[in-house]
C-alpha cells in the first residue's frame, strides 16, 4: 500500500516529541512492505531550532538509527496534486499550518481517491480549541487521536464513528534493553520545560525528591529559561541540553531510575495520555515512578509496570526504595517489559492502523503480532 504522511519534520525531534512515534511506526510499515514517503514543510520550526543549535552534526544519530527512511521538503507553493498522486492512504500531523491541511482536505472533496486521515496527538483541542477548529476537516475521512479522551471531544464535534484512537508506542526496533548491563547510577529525567506547563509539578515530584533520596539527577531537554536552569541548580541537578531521541536508551542504560511527570492537561482534563517516554522508557528496561495520572484505559499496571507516587513525599520513598532494593527494581523491569512487548509496540499500531484503514476501505485486515 501507498502511504503519504505529512509531518512537521521526520528528520528533527527537537522540541518534537512526534517524531519518536512516527519514524517508529513508519519503519515498520516499511518493514512490511509498504511504499511509505514521509513529507515535511520547508523551513520547519522544529528542524530550523535544532540546525541552528547543532549543525548538521544534529542529524547523525537519526540517520544512524534509521537508516531506511527519508523524508521530502516541499515549499508552499508546491503541487500537492503531484506530491500525492498515486497515494492510497494520506496522514496528515496536526503540527502543520491550516492552509495546507486545507489544500489537502480539498483534494479529497475534488474526488482524489485516497484514503484521508488527520493525526492529533496534542492537548490544543481541549487548551486552544479554537487552533483545532481551526482546521478544515471537511475533506478528510477520519481522525487519529492518540488518546480515548481526545477522541470524545472529536465525537462531541460531529466526528462520531470517524475518530479512532489510535496511542502512540514505543519502536522496538530501537528501544530495548542494553545487550550488556553496567553500572547504573542516579536518576534521567529526558523532557523540556515547554510553556511552565508542568514547571511546579517538576519541583514537587522530581528535582526536591531526588535531591531528598541522595540520588544524582541528569536532566535533558530544550526549552530551559534561566529561571528554570537555575531552578536545576539549585537542587544540584545537572542539565545538559538536548540530546537526539535515537540516543535515549543508552543514556537510560546508565541510569537507576526515570520519572514521568505529565503535563498539566494530561493529569486534569485528558487523563489517560502518556507521554511517548512512558513507552519508550519501560520498553528500555529502566525503573520508572509517576507523579499522579489517572490511566484510565488501563493501558499499563499501575504499581507493577510502574509506581506511582500520589505527593512528592511518596515519590521521595519510592526512589528511595529503588536505589536500596534490587529485587524491586527487577521486578518493575520485568512487568514493564512484558507490558510493552504484549500491548504497545510501533508493530501492534501497525496493526491497529492497517485495521482503521481496512474498516474505512482502504486496506485488508491483517494478523495481529499479538
Amino acid at each position: 500500500m501507498k502511504i503519504a504522511y505529512f509531518t512537521h519534520s521526520l528528520a528533527s525531534c527537537w522540541n518534537h516529541g512526534n517524531a519518536h512515534f512516527l519514524r517508529g511506526v513508519l519503519r515498520e510499515l516499511v518493514a512490511r512492505g509498504h511504499d511509505v514517503r514521509a513529507l515535511e514543510p520547508a523551513g520547519a520550526w522544529s528542524l530550523a531550532n535544532l540546525l541552528a543549535d547543532h549543525g548538521d552534526a544534529g542529524l547523525d544519530a537519526w540517520r544512524r538509527a534509521y537508516p531506511e527512511l527519508s523524508s521530502e521538503t516541499f515549499g508552499p507553493e508546491a503541487d500537492l496534486a503531484a506530491l500525492i498522486d498515486d497515494a492510497e492512504v494520506v496522514i496528515v500531523h496536526e503540527w502543520n499550518d491550516p492552509a495546507l491541511v486545507a489544500r489537502i482536505g480539498a483534494l479529497r472533496t475534488a474526488g482524489a481517491r485516497f484514503t484521508l486521515l488527520f493525526h492529533d496527538t496534542h492537548h490544543r483541542a481541549v487548551s486552544d480549541p479554537d487552533a483545532i477548529r481551526a482546521f478544515d476537516l471537511s475533506g478528510y475521512d477520519a481522525v487519529l487521536a492518540f488518546g480515548e479522551t481526545l477522541a470524545e471531544v472529536y465525537r462531541r464535534w460531529g466526528w462520531r464513528d470517524r475518530v479512532f484512537v489510535w496511542h502512540e508506542a514505543a519502536d522496538l526496533r530501537l528501544f530495548h534493553p542494553p545487550a550488556e548491563e553496567g553500572v547504573r547510577e542516579g536518576l534521567i529525567w529526558i523532557g523540556n520545560w515547554g510553556d511552565d506547563e508542568r514547571s511546579a509539578e517538576l519541583e514537587s515530584y522530581l528535582f526536591r525528591p531526588a535531591r531528598d533520596a541522595g540520588l544524582g539527577l541528569d536532566i535533558y531537554g530544550v526549552r530551559y529559561p534561566d529561571a528554570a536552569r537555575e531552578t536545576l541548580a539549585r537542587y544540584g541537578a545537572h542539565y545538559h541540553g538536548w540530546v537526539a531521541n535515537a540516543r535515549a536508551p543508552e543514556l537510560f542504560a546508565r541510569h537507576l531510575a526515570t520519572v514521568h511527570v505529565p503535563r498539566r492537561y494530561y493529569s486534569t482534563i485528558l487523563p489517560g495520555i502518556p507521554t511517548i517516554r512512558v513507552f519508550e522508557a519501560l520498553a528500555c528496561g529502566i525503573p520508572l515512578v509517576s507523579a499522579p495520572w489517572e490511566d484510565s484505559e488501563g493501558l499499563f499496571r499501575p504499581g507493577k509496570d510502574y509506581l506511582v507516587a500520589r505527593d512528592g513525599a511518596e515519590m521521595t520513598r519510592h526512589l528511595r526504595a529503588l536505589r536500596d532494593d534490587p529485587d524491586l527494581r527487577r521486578s518493575l523491569v520485568a512487568y514493564g517489559l512484558e507490558t510493552i512487548r504484549a500491548r504497545h509496540s510501533c508493530a501492534h499500531r501497525a496493526d491497529e492502523l492497517l485495521h482503521i484503514l481496512a474498516r474505512l476501505g482502504a486496506a485488508r485486515p491483517i494478523e495481529s503480532v499479538a
